[in-house]
């Protein structure tokens, strides 16, 4: 995943996530809106966590094996 291919990077996705959620707890939308909303926010969220599942892998391929000595 990478923002070459279209996926926003974490940050974007996150600040564009606070804003769905800003927008869904001022209320004043349409119930319509509000779904449209909730799943941009659903999408969003499993972006982020790609992202965050991502870093993780490559942390856990950088750190050095432990052995038990």
């Amino acid at each position: 995943m990478s923002p070459a291919d279209g996926t926003p990077s974490y940050e974007q996705a996150r600040d564009e996530l606070v804003e769905v959620v800003r927008r869904l707890e001022a209320g004043g939308v349409t119930l319509e809106e509000s779904l449209t909303l909730w799943e941009r926010g659903e999408e969003l969220a499993r972006i982020c966590q790609e992202w965050l599942d991502g870093a993780r892998a490559r942390l856990d391929a950088a750190a050095p094996e432990s052995s038990d000595d």
